[in-house]
């Protein structure tokens, strides 16, 4: 038995990459989510803050769905 180190180690960095990526999309949408109360408060665009939390929260979505549609496939 043979094991292909590149394979695996670009397996290993795509999957850290879109981790990273995932969390950092869910996180930013919590963060607006958290931050419409204030921007209401302040006199901003609460809209706005929303809008870009669901943005990240779809972005999150449309990754995993993809995901699975690459392990269905």
């Amino acid at each position: 038995m043979k094991i292909d180190w590149a394979a695996l180690g670009s397996v290993f960095g795509v999957s850290l990459v879109t981790t990273v990526a995932l969390v950092g999309l869910f996180t930013l949408g919590v963060l607006g989510l958290s931050k419409q109360e204030q921007a209401a408060t302040r006199g901003g665009s609460a809209a706005l803050a929303r809008t870009g939390a669901y943005a990240c929260f779809a972005l999150c979505l449309a990754a995993v769905a993809y995901g699975i549609y690459l392990i269905v496939a």
